[in-house]
């Protein structure tokens, strides 16, 4: 009676809204009292009557950080003599325009922030703003190369001006960019003034000079360039920007198309062109001088997994570096000999810091006391980071400033790398600590955080996980499989929380053939783009079927799509160690404890079906802790004006084992080895052995993201002896590295050491000393001795030659008297 009182009473508002037009005039997101200006509303359809004139949609609805975007208001409607004006954030404003179809647009500006930006529109120039929605500001490296201007041969613009790069440079584009039959293209510069750290640090995006006026929009431009005049000439990082021509020069805010921001070697002074190694070696070490006198940020980043394997498992802490993807061919320009590098998704808490770690082909982290291409860590996180806005915490320009126009200084235009890697040494991963790893397949069966596997068949909404310690709720929707007939379920929606983020939802669309994610129960859209920063959460989906969230922790929650069920895998990292509760268990090594009642009560007999469902049904959630979205009449009457869980549905416990089954050939098929109970049961219940391999898939995909994260032993980097060599870069439990010495000079200490099981090398610290001549020790000493003893039997004989001539000296004395 309570649930029909409900649907009738929101039938009776969608009524008496449309009767007393309630306006969403400054309450788009607002539930008003006859009517809603929610997004839910749509679906529910209880929308106020001029919900979409002034809570707008947008097409496209995302854009370059750097600007110029012309975007359509698509809901709202305008007459042509509006003088339109969009404000961003409530304090960047751009004009914008009404075409021909009475549509407004707004031109994105020039922002210091990516992620979802608040915009308002006023159609009064700007004396009222009144309708409002969202635009989502991209970094360059991350945005669509379809919607940039691309250097041909981005390296030689990069290189301009070195030994043997000249000629002309060439700029492409996608002329439907920029709506004008003329352009221009100017160079525009950033820097960043102030004293870093200090409340006087500020990022500068400056027009410098136009490089050409009144081109055709064709597509194409090509010139030869000339060192700029001296004024502009010690601006080092910019990016060129194609425009209207109708636009005086410089005119900020106007639709364009952009190339990504890159080291301006082409137009430096000519001092640069004269010489540019000494030119460069003059500016690694004035960099190298101020690096001295800026705090140290490397010991607040994370340490780097061991392993590759680790590296793209850990999603929560980990993503993809699109600079180096060995999805995308292992292009690696700044890391040679990497296969693949990952950033850290979190900046460092105080600096704003970043993390790159790479990998070789056999899976190793490459160093840099090996290789140039090694690991780097970053004084700006290239990404930025929240707040953004300034230094070092500017998207992609931080990064820049601090760490690659450093790196072009010592390594790339100079050869003086050992001064770079002296402050941008690689970090290893002996405190690298693999996250724990739980999941939720099929018709749905659960493997916890400490490996113990059930299947629990409720129907209704229950707590996955929860954590006090981190403020983290990750819940789960659980829905009858192909209605009521078969008596199973399956996950049909997760929705997480921590601490105070944006509420994300990831649920199946009707139909159950595709997911949906939302945003505090708006829909997001990745048609445009497959990565979000939204308050405090991250989401990630790079295909429709796979959607991760990643939460400021380092949580993460990975979802896909197989055979219309819902793969649910959550990381968590050592920090929520013996901190989390729900139905995939305590993290904390311990499977004795995992199945616990929200009392803290444990299962008797974790092999009976009977009560592990009475041990799932007691993790319902509350009403007033449910993170989900109602927005259908089934959702409501099944789920909000329901018990959370559903007394009256009771599952098949366990599969039947009928020999006649015509399933049964293919289930002894299909399921084979561990697990292979949960795709017998998905097939002979599910009645679908397309289910049934997917819950196998699931399965085997799960105990491999648990072999790839397994904890392993590093022991740390070792250096080559001076006047050395070493042979071996891996420095893992087992790993051995040799060493030599150059000729001349003997080994002393342990010729091979072995990375052991506690951490610690084996042998001897080695060392190359210059050897001692003991042959000509010995032979100087004999030879010594002997002229001690020739000397020695000399005077002995001259001696006794004395002796004998005074011995005879009285005979002849007396032959002379006798004469």
């Amino acid at each position: 009676m309570e649930r029909l009182s409900a649907v009738l009473f929101l039938l009776l508002v969608s009524c008496t809204c449309s009767i007393l037009a309630q306006s969403c005039e400054g309450f788009c997101g607002k539930k008003l009292g006859l009517c809603s200006c929610h997004p839910t509303c749509t679906s529910l359809k209880t929308c106020c009557t001029d919900y979409k004139e002034f809570c707008v949609d947008i097409l496209p609805y995302s854009g370059l950080v750097l600007g110029g975007t012309d975007f359509m208001l698509l809901t709202a409607s305008f007459n042509q003599s509006a003088s339109i004006v969009c404000r961003f954030n409530n304090n960047t404003n751009t004009l914008g325009y009404v075409d021909g179809n009475n549509r407004g647009h707004c031109i994105s500006p020039l922002l210091f922030e990516t992620g979802w930006v608040p915009f308002q529109v006023s159609s009064d120039n700007g004396a009222t703003f009144n309708r409002e929605g969202s635009w989502l500001s991209v970094h360059t490296g991350k945005f669509d190369a379809k919607f940039k201007a691309t250097l041909v041969n981005s390296t030689k613009w990069q290189y301009y001006g070195t030994p043997n790069v000249g000629g002309p440079l060439e700029m492409t584009w996608n002329t439907s960019l920029v709506s004008a039959e003329e352009v221009n293209i100017e160079l525009w510069g950033y820097r960043e003034t102030g004293e870093p750290y200090t409340d006087s640090w500020q990022g500068e995006w400056t027009y410098l000079y136009t490089l050409a006026k009144d081109q055709p929009n064709n597509g194409s431009f090509s010139f030869v360039p000339k060192p700029a005049e001296k004024e502009f000439s010690s601006w080092e990082l910019g990016a060129l920007r194609i425009s209207s021509s109708k636009h005086p020069d410089g005119t900020r805010n106007v639709q364009a198309a952009w190339t990504e921001d890159h080291a301006l070697a082409w137009h430096l002074e000519e001092k640069f062109r004269e010489n540019s190694a000494a030119w460069a070696l003059d500016k690694c070490l004035a960099w190298d001088k101020l690096e001295n006198e800026l705090p140290n940020f490397l010991s607040e980043i994370i340490d780097c997994p061991c392993t590759l394997a680790q590296a793209r498992a850990d999603t929560g802490r980990f993503h993809t570096d699109y600079g180096c993807d060995i999805e995308k061919g292992s292009v690696c320009t700044y890391h040679p000999g990497s296969v693949h590098c990952v950033r850290a998704i979190q900046a460092s808490p105080k600096y704003g810091a970043g993390q790159q770690c790479c990998y070789d082909s056999t899976g190793a982290q490459i160093l840099t006391g090996d290789s140039i291409g090694g690991s780097t860590p970053d004084r700006g996180h290239d990404w930025g980071s929240p707040p953004f806005k300034r230094p070092p915490r500017v998207p992609g320009q931080s990064h820049w400033v601090y760490d690659v126009l450093s790196y072009y200084y010592c390594c790339l235009w100079a050869d003086n790398c050992p001064d770079y890697f002296k402050h941008r040494p690689s970090s290893d991963c002996r405190t690298y600590q693999a996250p724990s790893t739980a999941v939720v397949f099929g018709d749905p069966h659960f493997v916890t955080f400490d490996g113990v596997s059930y299947s629990f068949n409720g129907k209704g909404e229950y707590t996955l996980v929860s954590s006090v310690k981190k403020r983290l709720t990750i819940q789960g929707r659980t829905e009858p499989v192909n209605g009521t007939f078969i008596k199973a379920t399956k996950l049909s929606s997760i929705a997480m929380q921590e601490a105070n983020s944006d509420v994300i939802e990831v649920r199946l669309v009707s139909g159950h053939n595709g997911i949906e994610v939302l945003q505090n129960q708006k829909t997001l859209s990745f048609s445009e783009q497959t990565w979000m920063d939204l308050h405090g959460v991250y989401v990630f989906s790079p295909i429709p079927a796979n959607v991760t969230v990643i939460f400021s922790s380092g949580a993460a929650v990975e979802v896909r799509l197989r055979e219309g069920t819902m793969t649910t895998t959550v990381l968590l990292p050592h920090d929520f160690f013996n901190s989390t509760v729900g139905l995939l268990g305590q993290m904390n090594g311990d499977p004795a404890d995992d199945l616990a009642l929200s009392n803290g009560v444990l299962v008797q007999d974790p092999n009976n079906p009977e009560e592990l469902f009475s041990f799932g049904a007691g993790w319902a959630v509350f009403n007033r802790s449910a993170l989900f979205t109602y927005d259908s009449d089934y959702l409501l009457e099944e789920y909000l004006f329901s018990p959370r869980h559903d007394l009256s549905f009771l599952p098949v416990f366990s599969a039947p084992e009928n020999p006649d089954d015509p399933l049964a050939s293919q289930a002894t098929e299909i399921c084979s080895g561990e697990g292979s109970q949960f795709c017998r049961y998905d097939i002979l219940v599910g009645r679908n052995p397309s289910l049934g391999n997917a819950t196998r898939v699931s399965f085997q995909s799960h105990m491999s993201l648990v072999h790839d994260l397994k904890q392993v032993i590093s022991c740390g980097h070792l250096d080559h002896p001076e006047n050395g060599r070493k042979n071996g870069t891996t420095y893992l439990q087992g790993a051995k590295v040799h060493f030599s010495c150059d000729e001349g000079y003997t080994l002393k200490g342990s010729a091979e050491r072995t990375c052991q099981a506690n951490g610690l090398w084996s042998g001897e610290q080695t060392a190359c000393v210059t050897p001692t001549n003991i042959a000509g020790i010995i032979a100087g000493s004999v030879i010594g001795a002997l002229a001690l003893i020739l000397i020695i039997t000399a005077i002995v004989l001259h001696s006794k030659k004395q002796k004998r001539k005074a011995a005879a000296q009285p005979t002849y004395d007396s032959k002379l008297e006798s004469f």
